[in-house]
C-alpha cells in the first residue's frame, strides 16, 4: 500500500522543511538514544563500572539504528525505549549487556529531547535571521515611500512604508531575542534515576570515589548539555512550555505581518501583494482571483501554533508529584508540529518579503484621495496663529471635509483643499493662497524615515554581532 493511501500528518511532508523533519524523526530520536548510552557508558568505563571494550563496541554501532527491528520488540513490550534496548544489545555483542546501566528510560529521553529541542531551536533561529535580514533589506528601500496610515481601518495621517514595515521587524527583533535566551535556558534532566534522587547511581558507585552528580557532570560533558539541578523523574515541563511560547511569539507576529498584507492587496487598498507565480491558480472556478495564499496559510498555521502552549502547560501544572506519563503521548505530536509549523511559516515569510510587490499606483491614488484629510491639522493650527477662534475653524474645517468625503465616496476627486481655499470664514484669516500652501505641505511623515533606516541598522548589527 501507498503510504498516501493511510492517513499521513501533513507535516510530514507538506509543511516544514526536510531538516526539520529529519530531527524530529523517530530514527533520529533513537541516534539520540544510541548517544547518549555511549556517553553513559564511557563514563562508567572511565570510574571502572563498565570495560572500555564494551564501550568501543556500542560506538561502533551506534548509528546502525535498526527501525524495523525495534518496532517488532515493541508489538511485544510496549515500550519503545526498552525495544531500543533490545534492538541495539543484539547488534552489540560484548556492550549489549551494559546498556542502560541504572539508568531509567527518562535519563535518557530527556536528555535527548532537550538536544533536540535545542537544535530545533537554532534551526527556528536561522529562518527567523533569513526574515529579519530580508525586512532590513525592503525598509531601507522603501524607508522613503510615502503611504496612507490607517487606524481603526480608516484613513488617518501619512506614514512611510519603510516605518511600518519597521513595525513588523521590530516585533521579529523581539521575539528573534526570546528565542536567544531560551536558547541558553536548554537544559536536561542528568542522570538522576527514577524519581530524581540519583539512588541507583549511588548503589553503583559504591567505594568507586565519586559521586552521583560527578558522574552525571561527566555525563552531561560529553554531550555538550547542562543539566537541571534537581529534577523528579522528568526535566521540568516548565521547559516545554517556555520553549512553545517563544514558538508561539513568533508565531503571533507572522500572523500580525500575514494579515495586515492580506488587507493591503485587497484591491480596496491595492497597496501590496505577495508574488504571483505566471502559472499560478488563484481559483477553480475565478480565472481571474490573485489570492494571498501564503498570508493566509502563515495565519493558517500561527492559530494552531498559538494553541500550543496550553498544552505544554497543562502538561507541566497537572503533572502529579514525582510525574505522571499524561504528558507522553501529546508532546509526540505537539513539539514537532510546533517546530514544523513556524519553520513552514518563516519559510513563507521570507518569500513573501523577498518578493514582495508595491502597489505605487495604489498608493499614490489612495494618497491623493485621503491624504488632504490629514493635512487639516496643520491649517487648523496656522489658523488658530492667525488669530482665529479654534473651535470655530474646527467646525469650518469640519464641514468642508464632510463635504469632500461625500464627493470622495461618490469617486470624485477630493475637493477639500478647493472648499478650504473658497470658505470665506477660513479666508478671512489667511488668503486662498496661503491655504493652499499649507493644505500642499501636508501633514508629513515626520521622523519615520530615519527611525526605519536605524531599525534595519540595528538589526544589521544584531544578527552580525
Amino acid at each position: 500500500m501507498h503510504e498516501q493511501e493511510s492517513y499521513q500528518s501533513p507535516f510530514s511532508w507538506r509543511y516544514g522543511s526536510d531538516a526539520m523533519r529529519q530531527l524530529w524523526s523517530e530514527v533520529h530520536k533513537r541516534r539520540l538514544w544510541r548517544r547518549i548510552w555511549v556517553a553513559l557508558a564511557s563514563a562508567q568505563a572511565e570510574v571502572g563500572l563498565v570495560t572500555s571494550e564494551q564501550v568501543a563496541d556500542l560506538r561502533a554501532h551506534q548509528d546502525q539504528v535498526d527501525w524495523e527491528r525495534s518496532q517488532q520488540l515493541e508489538s511485544e513490550l510496549h515500550h519503545d525505549l526498552m525495544a531500543e534496548v533490545r534492538a541495539y544489545a543484539e547488534q552489540c555483542p560484548v556492550g549489549g549487556p551494559i546498556i542502560h546501566l541504572g539508568a531509567t528510560s527518562m535519563d535518557i529521553e530527556d536528555n535527548a529531547d532537550p538536544l533536540r529541542l535545542r537544535e530545533a531551536l537554532q534551526l527556528i533561529q536561522v529562518q527567523l535571521s533569513r526574515v529579519l535580514t530580508v525586512l532590513a533589506e525592503r525598509i531601507e528601500a522603501e524607508a522613503d515611500t510615502v503611504t496612507m496610515a490607517y487606524t481603526h481601518l480608516q484613513p488617518a495621517e501619512p506614514t512611510t512604508l519603510g516605518y511600518r514595515l519597521s513595525q513588523y521587524a521590530q516585533d521579529f527583533l523581539l521575539d528573534w531575542h526570546g528565542l536567544a535566551e531560551v536558547i541558553t535556558q536548554v537544559r536536561g534532566k542528568g542522570f538522576k534515576g527514577a524519581v530524581g534522587t540519583s539512588a541507583s547511581y549511588a548503589h553503583l558507585l559504591v567505594n568507586k570515589g565519586i559521586t552521583p552528580q560527578q558522574l552525571e557532570e561527566k555525563v552531561m560533558r560529553k554531550l555538550g548539555l547542562e543539566a537541571y539541578p534537581v529534577s523528579t523523574q522528568t526535566y521540568p515541563r516548565k521547559l516545554d512550555y517556555q520553549v512553545l511560547s517563544v514558538l508561539a511569539g513568533i508565531a503571533q507576529s507572522a500572523y500580525k505581518f500575514a494579515f495586515d498584507l492580506r488587507l493591503q492587496q485587497s484591491p480596496v487598498f491595492g497597496e501590496l501583494a505577495e508574488p504571483f507565480g505566471q502559472r499560478q491558480v488563484g481559483s477553480s472556478a475565478m480565472p481571474f482571483k490573485r489570492n494571498p495564499i501564503n498570508a493566509e496559510a502563515v495565519c493558517s498555521l500561527a492559530r494552531v501554533v498559538a494553541g500550543l502552549p496550553r498544552v505544554a502547560w497543562d502538561n507541566a501544572a497537572y503533572s502529579a508529584l514525582e510525574r505522571t506519563l499524561d504528558d507522553s503521548a501529546n508532546r509526540r505530536s505537539v513539539l514537532p508540529e510546533a517546530f514544523l509549523a513556524v519553520d513552514e511559516i518563516l519559510e513563507r515569510l521570507v518569500k513573501i518579503a523577498t518578493g514582495l510587490r508595491v502597489g505605487r499606483a495604489a498608493i499614490n491614488r489612495n494618497m491623493q484621495a485621503y491624504g488632504p484629510f490629514a493635512a487639516t491639522e496643520s491649517l487648523l493650527m496656522a489658523l488658530a496663529l492667525a488669530g482665529a477662534d479654534r473651535q470655530a475653524m474646527h467646525e469650518r474645517i469640519r464641514e468642508c471635509s464632510m463635504q469632500a468625503w461625500a464627493a470622495v465616496q461618490d469617486g470624485l476627486p477630493n475637493p477639500l483643499v478647493d472648499l478650504l481655499a473658497a470658505d470665506t470664514q477660513i479666508t478671512s484669516f489667511m488668503n486662498a493662497e496661503q491655504v493652499r500652501n499649507v493644505m500642499a505641505l501636508g501633514a508629513g511623515v515626520g521622523d519615520a524615515p530615519e527611525r526605519s533606516r536605524a531599525l534595519a541598522a540595528q538589526i544589521r548589527q544584531i544578527l552580525t554581532s
